[in-house]
């Protein structure tokens, strides 16, 4: 197998920020505003953007672009100091939360008597209905994780949700919508992250009504602190990251700051599969289907015959080394499944997409334009090492790119081989077409 080669590593001060490394992926108290109205368990914490944003002198005379935006960290945080930003996401229940954690035009007064009003059709609604447990339909039980819900909390949520059709859809009321996500997964259902998504303790019951209310009185708060803000632009695109050029003006990026997915097994659109079905983004396996078709190639579950990623690495040795290598582990070990027989292969699809989106957005950025790419070391593979930012720097580097640094941000302990696995930022910048 051919030798990755290796870069130098830059340590930036965001190494010892912050004591140990879970204090490095907290969200800190001081920034619960507004980030805290939801949060996708992977995330990144809003104090890594501050810090670079920072760093690259970006202020309100400038545009910042999250090209993988996930629920908005990147988003919020810019608006939160003044700088107008861009976000672009595929997956329509994390572009929906994004979209509604930058929307501070509205009135908190409405909010809350809204929501008072719904609370009370929903608290006469359960009292009357005890013993006739409301269900979702088969095509949409059946996309969630078997337990993840018990029939008592599911049925509270879905009179709720019923009663929140009723005073209008989620362009109408947003937050009301947002607030029903965070508390179905948060209070009522019985999933634990630990980052994967699982089934913990089984809850026969939950305060449903209550806990999305005090939600509503939090982000009614936090509105009403930021409403000196609510102007700065912070548009939200659903589109896929590696087809969005010409949904952005060309020269138009100062920054870019994101974390796209790590190719690794974990199916990102399964972390938010209970919101998905509950807000109807997903009612059935063709709609889910054609959410994961919309999403970078980066795990087994969302590849398919016609994907056509992987002819951007082709020529590109790294990649093919280690699509090889895996295979041959594959093949040393005895693995058979159809999953394994992927895993060489989302390898190249991940990498070709990656180099896609590098390309993609070259006429978007104005010369000396920063980019920050938060990614992780992965072993999944049959424990084939993967570094991916020092792939994604030599891609970069390939398509025009100056690799500035790649920046340590913590470490991790792999599960399976007890490796330390680094998480990175890599920094590139934009030059312009020679």
């Amino acid at each position: 197998m051919e030798q990755i080669e290796e870069k130098e590593i830059k340590t930036s001060p965001l190494a010892t920020r912050g004591g140990s490394n879970s204090a490095k992926n907290r969200l800190f108290d001081e920034d619960r505003a507004v980030h805290d109205w939801y949060r996708f368990v992977l995330s990144f914490p809003p104090h890594l953007v501050r810090d670079y944003l920072g760093k690259w002198g970006v202020d309100g005379h400038k545009r910042v672009l999250d090209p993988f935006c996930g629920t908005g960290t990147t988003v919020v945080e810019c608006k939160k100091h003044g700088i107008p930003s861009i976000g672009v996401e595929a997956n329509p229940t994390s572009h929906f939360t994004a979209t509604t954690k930058v929307n501070w035009s509205v009135c908190p007064k409405e909010i809350l008597r809204t929501a008072r009003e719904v609370m009370q059709t929903a608290q006469a609604q359960i009292q009357q209905e005890p013993l006739c447990f409301r269900t979702l339909p088969h095509d949409a039980t059946i996309l969630l994780l078997k337990d993840s819900v018990s029939p008592l909390p599911l049925h509270k949520v879905l009179v709720l949700r019923e009663c929140i059709e009723q005073r209008g859809d989620k362009s109408r009321f947003p937050h009301l919508w947002l607030a029903l996500a965070k508390t179905a997964v948060e209070t009522a259902s019985n999933l634990k992250f630990g980052p994967e998504v699982g089934i913990g303790k089984n809850k026969q019951d939950a305060p449903v009504l209550e806990a999305w209310y005090r939600t509503l009185e939090g982000i009614v708060a936090d509105i009403e602190s930021m409403h000196d803000l609510a102007p700065i632009p912070a548009t939200m695109i659903h589109a896929d990251a590696r087809h969005m050029h010409q949904l952005i003006p060309n020269c138009s990026i100062d920054a870019v700051f994101t974390s796209p997915p790590y190719p690794n097994e974990k199916d990102y659109s399964r972390i938010t599969r209970l919101e998905t079905v509950l807000l109807e983004f997903a009612r059935d396996k063709k709609e889910l289907r054609q959410i994961k078709k919309g999403l970078l190639r980066s795990n087994t579950r969302n590849v398919y015959k016609e994907d056509d990623d992987d002819d951007w690495v082709r020529d590109f040795p790294v990649v093919q080394a280690l699509a090889n290598a895996i295979e041959s582990r594959r093949i040393e070990l005895g693995k058979t499944s159809g999953f394994e027989r992927l895993y060489g292969r989302v390898t190249k699809l991940y990498f070709g997409g990656m180099a896609r989106h590098l390309a993609d957005i070259r006429p978007l950025l104005r010369p000396g334009a920063r980019l920050g790419y938060v990614v992780g070391d992965q072993a999944s593979y049959l424990r084939v090492m993967i570094r991916t930012g020092e792939v994604l720097a030599e891609i970069a580097e390939s398509l025009g790119y100056k690799v500035m640094s790649i920046d340590l941000f913590r470490t991790r302990l792999a599960t399976a081989t007890r490796e330390m696995l680094r998480e990175e930022v890599v920094v590139l910048e934009w030059q312009g077409m020679q």
